[in-house]
C-alpha cells in the first residue's frame, strides 16, 4: 500500500468514497418527541456532546464552514477527497422550511466547489468537474415525510440515497413510542423512493419499547420476506436510555430495561446471518457520549468484536460490508483476483430488482450494480409508457483513489464499473426496455458521459438509448 496511507484512519474511505456529514441546526420534530429521543439543546436524536454536534456547533451549523473543516481534516489524515459522499443529518431535513432546504444544499455544493454560485443549478454544474465532487448525496428523513414532492426536491438537489427512520415495523410499537406514523408510511415511502431510483437505508432499533428478542428477529425476517420492504442498507441501533428522553422515566420506574451487551450481540449476529447478499449493514451502534448514557450498551466498537467471533467460527455471512474487498485488503487476507459476475433477482415494491455483483470464488465483493425494472407509471419524473429501467447504484469497492490515479493494489479505476454497467444494460435490453437511466450523483456525470449517457431534459437522471 502507498506510503501516504500510513496516516489514515483506514476504514474512513475503505469503501471507495469519502463520507462527509453535515449537521443541521436544532429543530423540534413536528409530530412531537419519540419516547427514546432526548430533548436537549442539540439536533433531534443527538446529544450536545456527540462528536458530529460538537463539530457543527464550532461551525455555528454553517454548512460551508462544516464542509471546509471536514475537508481540512481529511487532508490531514491523507484521505483523497475527490469523491465525496455528502450526508445531511441531524433531523428531518425535509420538514425544514423549503427555502432553507434549497439554500442549505446550494451552500454544500458551493463549499465543495470553493466558490459561490448564483443558483443551485449553477453550483451543481460546477461540481461536475470540480476537485471535490459530490458523487452521492444522502438525506435522512421520516417515512411520513417522504411524499412525491419531497422526492422531486431531492432529485433536483442531486440526491441519490435516502435513510428512513423505520426503527420497527409494528403499529403498536409506533403508538407506544409516539413515533407519529404507521407501517404503511414505511411501505409507501419505500415504493416511491425505489421507483424514483433512490438507494434506500433503514434505521432499525432492536430492544425498542414494546419489543423483545423474539419479536425483533420476527420483524427483521419480515423486512426481507415481504415485497413491501427489502432495503438496500440497514443501520442497527440497539435502544439505549439517554438523559432527557421520555424512556428515562420508564427505566427508573422499572417499566423498561434495555438489552445487555450479550443480548444485543446475539440478536445482531442473528440479523447478520439473515441479511441477504443485496443488503449492506452500514453501521452497528451509535456513538453516544458516556455522560449522556443512563443505561444500555456502552461499546461503540461492538461490531468489531462480533465480526472477529463470526470470522473465527467461519459463519456464513453474505451481507455486503462483510464481503467488501477493502476490508479483505485491510486484514491482509489472501485474495483470488479472478472475478465472476453473479446476479440475484427479486421482487420489491411493485418492481423487479436485479442485484449484479463482481465477486471471486471466496465471495469477496469487488463491485455491484442495482438495476430496477418498473412497470409503466407516471408518478415520477421521466414517465415512459413501456416502463422504466433504472440503475439505482453502481459502486466499485476498495480504498478510494483520486479521480485520475491509477490502481496498484486497489480495485477502483480498473474498468470494473464499465463491466457492471454493460451487464445492467444487457439485462434491461433483454427484458425489452429501449432506454435506461441512472440516478447519478452530480460528481459522477462525467463518468457516465464516457459510457454514452447524457443528462435528461429535466437535468435529473443520465440516460441512454439501448
Amino acid at each position: 500500500m502507498r506510503e501516504e496511507c500510513k496516516m489514515r484512519k483506514p476504514t474512513k474511505t475503505i469503501s471507495g468514497v469519502a463520507p462527509l456529514a453535515v449537521m443541521l441546526p436544532p429543530r423540534k420534530c413536528d409530530h412531537g418527541t419519540c419516547l427514546y429521543c432526548p430533548s436537549l439543546n442539540a439536533p433531534q436524536s443527538y446529544t450536545p456532546e456527540s462528536p458530529a454536534v460538537l463539530r457543527a456547533r464550532q461551525c455555528e451549523y454553517d454548512p460551508v464552514k462544516q464542509i471546509k473543516a471536514r475537508l481540512k481534516a481529511f487532508k490531514a489524515m491523507k484521505h483523497p477527497t475527490d469523491k465525496i459522499e455528502l450526508i445531511i443529518m441531524g433531523g428531518t431535513f425535509l420538514s425544514y422550511p423549503k427555502e432553507f432546504q434549497f439554500d442549505f444544499v446550494k451552500k454544500c455544493y458551493d463549499a465543495l466547489n470553493g466558490k459561490n454560485s448564483k443558483s443551485l443549478a449553477e453550483a451543481k454544474k460546477i461540481n461536475e468537474t470540480t476537485r471535490h465532487r459530490c458523487v452521492a448525496l444522502c438525506i435522512e428523513t421520516r417515512p411520513d415525510v417522504c411524499t412525491k414532492k419531497h422526492i422531486d426536491d431531492m432529485l433536483e438537489w442531486g440526491g441519490t440515497r435516502v435513510e428512513l427512520g423505520v426503527q420497527a415495523i409494528d403499529d403498536k410499537i409506533y403508538k407506544k413510542v409516539n413515533r407519529g406514523h404507521v407501517v404503511q408510511d414505511v411501505i409507501d415511502a419505500t415504493a416511491r423512493l425505489k421507483k424514483a431510483g433512490f438507494k434506500i437505508g433503514y434505521h432499525l432499533m432492536p430492544g425498542i419499547p414494546g419489543s423483545n428478542p423474539k419479536k425483533d428477529i420476527k420483524m427483521f425476517k419480515k423486512i426481507f420476506s415481504s415485497k413491501d420492504f427489502k432495503p438496500d442498507q440497514i443501520k442497527i441501533y440497539p435502544c439505549q436510555v439517554l438523559k432527557g428522553a421520555g424512556i428515562e422515566n420508564l427505566y427508573y420506574g422499572g417499566e423498561y430495561v434495555p438489552y445487555t451487551k450479550q443480548q444485543a450481540a446475539e440478536i445482531i449476529i442473528k440479523m447478520l446471518k439473515l441479511t441477504p447478499r443485496y443488503c449492506r449493514i452500514m453501521r452497528i451502534m451509535r456513538e453516544i457520549p458516556p455522560s449522556y448514557l443512563v443505561a444500555g450498551i456502552k461499546n461503540i466498537d461492538m461490531r468489531h468484536d462480533i465480526e472477529i467471533g463470526i470470522r473465527a467460527e467461519k459463519s456464513k455471512i453474505v451481507e455486503i460490508r462483510f464481503r467488501e474487498i477493502g476490508f479483505a485488503l485491510r486484514d491482509k487476507r489472501k485474495i483470488d483476483t479472478k472475478i465472476k459476475i453473479r446476479m440475484t433477482k427479486y421482487r420489491a415494491s411493485g418492481g423487479t430488482e436485479f442485484f449484479v455483483e463482481a465477486i471471486n470464488k471466496d465471495n469477496v465483493l469487488f463491485g455491484l450494480l442495482r438495476l430496477r425494472l418498473d412497470i409503466p407509471n407516471t408518478e415520477h419524473r421521466t414517465p415512459n409508457p413501456r416502463g422504466i429501467a433504472t440503475i439505482r447504484e453502481l459502486h466499485v469497492y476498495g480504498p478510494t483513489l483520486k479521480l485520475k490515479q491509477k490502481a496498484i493494489v486497489e480495485w477502483q479505476h480498473r474498468g470494473l464499473g464499465k463491466l457492471l454497467m454493460q451487464e445492467g444494460e444487457k439485462i434491461a435490453k433483454k427484458k425489452g426496455f429501449k432506454n435506461i437511466r441512472v440516478i447519478s450523483g452530480v460528481g459522477v456525470r462525467e463518468y457516465y458521459k464516457k459510457l454514452g449517457y447524457k443528462l435528461d431534459k429535466e437535468k435529473i437522471y443520465v440516460e441512454k438509448r439501448l
